[in-house]
């Protein structure tokens, strides 16, 4: 009895080191997904500064004066002013049309699958 005790001891022992073995590379692999998502994360970052900073440049008000003035006989922009707003009572709204189905459709639960049950 006492070598069936030793001999299941050391099957668990044995057991338990490969499943230790197993547990420690997947960890790592894990670890080394973590790194490159870690780095794509960065590189992302980067990038999206990176554009932040072009549109930021893109954007700039002297920028766009210039390529309005450029443009104005194609695009007729003017600057924006407060002329160039109206009031809310000026604003022609059509009409509301009450809308009406083409065709009655009758429901009913008859034939259901389930018997009319939900």
């Amino acid at each position: 009895m006492r070598g069936f005790l030793y001999v299941l001891s050391a099957l668990a022992v044995i057991g338990l080191a490969f499943w230790a073995y197993q547990e420690n590379y997947r960890t790592q692999d894990s670890l080394k997904e973590v790194r490159r998502l870690n780095a794509a994360i960065a590189d992302a970052d980067a990038r999206l500064r990176m554009l932040e900073a072009e549109w930021a440049y893109q954007n700039r008000p002297d920028r766009l004066m210039d390529l309005v003035d450029l443009n104005f006989d194609r695009l007729g922009l003017l600057p924006l002013g407060p002329e160039g707003f109206g009031r809310v009572d000026q604003v022609i709204f059509r009409p509301l049309m009450p809308q009406t189905l083409g065709r009655i459709i009758e429901v009913s639960s008859d034939g259901d699958a389930n018997g009319g049950n939900l």
